[in-house]
This record gives C-alpha cells, structure tokens and sequence, in this order.
C-alpha cells in the first residue's frame, strides 16, 4: 500500500494544529478560572534552557507551514515572532491552518523525490529528498514542539490529557 507525501502530512500538521489550539483554549479559561496572568503560561518553560511556551507554539506552525510549503514547491509565508497573548497564537495557529488548507494533494504530488534544501548557503544547510525531509525530519521537530505546548501546560496544572493531545481523527 503507498500513502501520499500529502495524505502523511496535511492531515497530520491540521490535526495537531487543532488540538494544539483547543489547548490553548483550555489553558486560558484555565488562567482566568483560577486568576493567573496568562503571562505566566505563555513564558512557562519546563527547563531554564528551553525555549518558553509562545515560541513553542511559533515554532510548531513554523514547521507546519514550512514543510507544507516546500513540499508544494510554494513560497514560505513569513510570519512575524510577535505574539504576545493566547489571542495572538490562536490567529497564529489560524492563519496557519488556512494556508496548509489551501494546499491541494496535485501541488504535493511527486513530492517525495524532489530536493528539499533547508538554509541554504549556511554552515547549517541540510539537503533530503521531500520523503525524508517530511518524515525524518519535518514531523519529528513538528511534534517535538507540539509535545512541549502540550507538556508546559500539564505541568502547569492545566488539566489535559491524551485526548486533548491527539485532537479529533
């Protein structure tokens, strides 16, 4: 059985996107239940050396548009680092899911062989084919920073679970 390079990506980057942000939800009735500045979730980080939860939430739309992008040999919309509220990521995680929406499985077709070159012309650039790149590297660093959304804000008391983590199939 084959699977497309589209049918293993979009689906996947909508449905975590989706629950990221029905997270997110969770955690800001959560702040005002129980009179905590939103603030405090949105810098909470789980170690002095990681990143603190927007940047968590930037990043994984980051790869979500990003591997889309590349994958539909479209242009990366540039996105501005300026969320400072729930309200800001929520359009974040929005504006996200509309371009990844807009992409049709004809744009991602044949994909899988062509060259996915990242920062190109640097000490740190990395050349896959569209296959490794979405799955060797694209959807490991995605999930990676949907995990860290997800565990800041277990850690910070806001009560999620596996379900809220996986979103609707």
């Amino acid at each position: 059985m084959t699977i497309s390079i589209y049918d293993a990506s979009i689906p996947v980057f909508k449905q975590m996107l989706s629950s990221m942000s029905q997270i997110l939800s969770k955690a800001e009735i959560h702040a005002n239940a129980k009179k905590i500045d939103p603030a405090v979730f949105l810098q909470s980080r789980l170690y002095p050396d990681m990143f603190p939860l927007v940047r968590q939430v930037q990043i994984a739309a980051d790869f979500a548009k990003g591997v889309s992008a590349r994958l539909a040999n479209v242009e990366v919309p540039a996105y501005i680092d300026n969320e400072q509220n729930f309200a800001d990521l929520q359009t974040r995680i929005n504006t996200t899911l509309a371009f990844i929406q807009s992409l049709t499985p004809e744009q991602l077709k044949g994909s899988e062989t062509r060259e996915i070159v990242t920062r190109p012309g640097t000490p740190k650039e990395k050349k896959f084919t569209g296959q490794s790149y979405l799955l060797s590297y694209g959807l490991p660093q995605f999930f990676f920073h949907i995990n860290a959304t997800y565990a800041i804000l277990r850690h910070n008391g806001v009560e999620i679970g596996k379900g809220d983590y996986m979103g609707t199939v």
